[in-house]
């Protein structure tokens, strides 16, 4: 008896023991297919190099109807997983925001007030209830605290991303603190508040101007608490300071003018109103002046809420500080023009506005002219778009230069330039007319071993446009729209491996010259390809969906490379030949490298001839690890190609480029990890035939068979049995 007492007590010390163990010594497996409920490789860095203490406040609503309630639990999970791999300065809570049998309780009331501080408002969930829709206010959101520094995801209604959403936020609150310590001048937010406005505000609206400098200094000392006491405030009157005259017409801030108003009003004048932000020689315009322009009624002014010049000057301190790195974008030669972000009625958006939002979360887009400045040294990677005009060979020089230093190029090169047809052809109906794009980059890549061809790639898988039911409804393809499918792309590289389909639009064939990539020990990776049935199209280019026939001979279809990705130590274009020079006058020569002057040769100044002066190493002839990302076409950047979520393949696929090239592959890996697109196996139509056959005639074959074999099988052992009685 008293050895089974014994190995009771045992075998409870032994359970005991084994659950202790458990809590902290525990493995898991993720049989996901893209390993959605493990966190990736960037996250576990985000929180294991953590500087400052890192606190996650979660306030989220328990018991919340279906799809809520399954975010609320994957959210905790989460967080749990960047737990295990965060160190001790990592934590996070989730906040009781949740009523209590229909009324909410004194810490429930505390804990939204608190939320409300942080700035997290309940959102409208949609919920059904004995066959009745109904409507709950719930609080879904998270605020992060890192050092002094805050962070808000004001709204969590999907799983979709939320790893990446999270991540991203931990990356950016810890390169803000470590760029505001970094800091050695204070930010300086000027309000520009003319004091003449205060006569004629009233007259167009504006009320208590007087008390607004009082309270954007009150939200710039609250700003303080969170930034490390970097920001200073300060108020000029410019009716008053004339000193200013000269930096406000160089600023893009609001500017009124009045004449002189009847009935007791005041006498002409003029002021300006707005805040300016000062890091360096960088700055930043932050508008206080709504004005909206109403037919019949007139203009319109009002004040911004100081909440939003608030959540604006927060903003402004990132845009300064440089909390991400550069992402060095060409803006001359005719690119694709950059658009605004900025929330100021004064810019305006532009072609690529979607992907500079898009872009902008992670990165400090710098504009670059090649012709008056430099490649800075320090970005990862310069982005080429769409340019039209051609490149001197100084220009070229940079460009090639910055290759050999190990910096990486984007590059989305057009075949042709599309221009209206002239005279007044465009009013009876003409094409437009393409000419062909010489900018010379495309001897560079040649030099490097990729060539971009003077075609259009059409396809027969392609983007088919819905015709409106007005001009008889139905569809038609739109050939130069080519639908890249699956099997076409290549998921060898980890950015590619959960892009599954993208839609490409007038672009060019690509073609490389192996025997020169081989010779020169660079990798060549065709990202993706047009289908097998595509064509191209070089002379005489009309796109009229209208007039384009596929070709009837078949053999004239084939697939075609449309994006490659080369990497290796590239050799310099300008191996042998003397550095090209930036001239005064004749900057703009488009002459060959190879008859490129040197700094003395056209010397005119008196003197010795010095001439025969060389420096050696003023070309780098052979580069370092670089890659280049080559597309031959900028209508992939395009607003409508790229949407404003950044969730269509389109948008993934050129947002992973972008990070593999600034040397952040662990960012694109994350955001495939979590793309939900997930098209079906393209399934041939001789397959499809026999397999519908076979569930028509073939299972119901199948089954006579069955049948019939029984029926023998039975048969037969019958005549066995009928034997065996009849032998005895």
């Amino acid at each position: 008896m008293t050895t089974k007492y014994f190995k009771f007590v045992l075998y409870l010390i032994a359970v005991i023991l084994v659950n202790m163990a458990g809590v902290t010594l525990f493995a898991r497996v993720d049989l996901t297919g893209n390993k959605i409920y493990s966190i990736s490789e960037a996250s576990v860095k985000a929180v294991s190099n953590l500087s400052e203490p890192l606190t996650i406040n979660v306030f989220f609503t328990r018991n919340l109807p279906a799809p809520y309630n399954s975010v609320g639990k994957y959210l905790h999970d989460l967080l749990e997983e960047y737990a295990v791999h965060a160190d001790r300065r990592f934590n996070y809570r989730f906040y009781d925001v949740s009523p209590d049998q229909g009324d909410v309780s004194p810490e429930a009331t505390r804990n939204r007030k608190l939320a409300s501080d942080y700035g997290i408002r309940p959102v409208q969930v949609q919920k059904i209830e004995k066959d009745e829709v109904k409507f709950q206010k719930a609080y879904m959101g998270m605020v992060l605290i890192h050092g002094d520094a805050v962070e808000k995801i004001p709204a969590i209604t999907s799983a979709d991303r939320l790893e990446y959403k999270l991540t991203t936020a931990i990356r950016k609150l810890h390169n803000r603190t470590s760029a505001l310590l970094a800091l050695q001048d204070n930010i300086r937010v000027k309000l520009y508040l003319s004091s003449s406005l205060e006569k004629v505000g009233p007259y167009i609206g504006l009320k208590n101007l007087d008390t607004l400098p009082g309270k954007v200094e009150e939200a710039v000392n609250e700003l303080n608490k969170r930034n490390y006491d970097k920001l200073k405030f300060s108020y000029i009157d410019p009716t008053k300071d004339k000193s200013e005259d000269p930096v406000l017409a160089r600023r893009n801030i609001a500017k009124l003018k009045w004449p002189d108003l009847s009935e007791g009003g005041p006498s002409a004048g003029s002021g300006v109103l707005g805040i300016v932000m000062e890091s360096g020689e960088r700055s930043v315009e932050i508008p206080v002046l709504n004005v909206v322009r109403i037919p019949l009624f007139g203009t319109r002014y009002d004040l911004v809420d100081i909440s939003k010049i608030k959540e604006a000057i927060n903003d402004g301190v990132e845009a300064l500080v440089d909390i991400n790195e550069d992402l060095e974008y060409l803006v001359d030669h005719g690119s694709v023009p950059l658009a605004s972000v900025s929330a100021s009625p004064f810019q305006s958006s532009g072609p690529i506005s979607n992907l500079r939002s898009l872009v902008s979360r992670s990165y400090n887009i710098k504009p670059v002219k090649l012709g008056g400045e430099s490649i800075d040294k320090s970005a990862r990677a310069l982005v080429i778009a769409g340019p039209k005009s051609k490149f001197t060979d100084y220009e070229l020089f940079q460009i090639d230069q910055a290759l050999m230093r190990g910096q990486n190029l984007v590059i989305f090169l057009d075949p042709y330039e599309e221009k209206a047809p002239p005279g007044q052809g465009a009013q009876y109906g003409q094409p437009p007319v393409y000419s062909p794009i010489n900018t010379g980059l495309e001897k560079l890549l040649e030099h490097y071993g990729i060539r971009v061809k003077k075609s259009y790639v059409l396809d027969k898988s392609c983007f088919k446009q819905r015709i409106s039911p007005r001009f008889g409804g139905g569809s038609r393809d739109i050939f130069f729209a080519p639908l890249i499918k699956n099997r076409f792309i290549n998921h060898d590289l980890d950015f590619m491996k959960n892009v599954k389909r993208m839609v490409t639009l007038k672009i060019a064939p690509l073609e490389v010259d192996e025997a020169k990539l081989t010779k020169n020990g660079i990798k060549s990776y065709r990202l993706f390809s047009s289908s097998d049935k595509s064509w191209e199209t070089g002379d005489r280019i009309d796109l009229n969906p209208n007039f384009i026939q596929p070709p009837e001979d078949s053999s004239k279809m084939k697939s075609f490379a449309l994006a490659y990705l080369l990497e290796g130590e590239f050799p310099s274009y300008f191996a042998g030949k003397p550095a090209p020079i930036k001239k005064g006058e004749d900057a703009k020569s488009n002459s060959d490298p190879k008859s490129s002057d040197t700094a003395g040769a056209t010397s005119a100044q008196k003197g010795p001839d010095v001439s025969p002066v060389k420096m050696e190493g003023d070309v780098l002839t052979k580069g370092k690890p670089a890659r280049i990302f080559v597309m031959g076409s900028s209508e992939a950047i395009k607003d409508n190609m790229v949407d404003p979520e950044g969730k269509t393949p389109n948008a993934l696929f050129i947002l992973n480029v972008i990070d593999a090239l600034s040397g952040h592959e662990d960012i694109a890996v994350m955001r495939n990890k979590e793309h939900s697109f997930n098209p079906l196996n393209e399934t041939p139509s001789f397959l499809k035939t026999a397999i519908k056959t076979f569930n028509i005639a073939g299972l119901p074959a199948l089954v006579s068979l069955f049948g019939i074999g029984v029926w023998m099988f039975r048969l037969r052992r019958k005549r066995l049995i009928a034997t065996m009685f009849d032998e005895a």
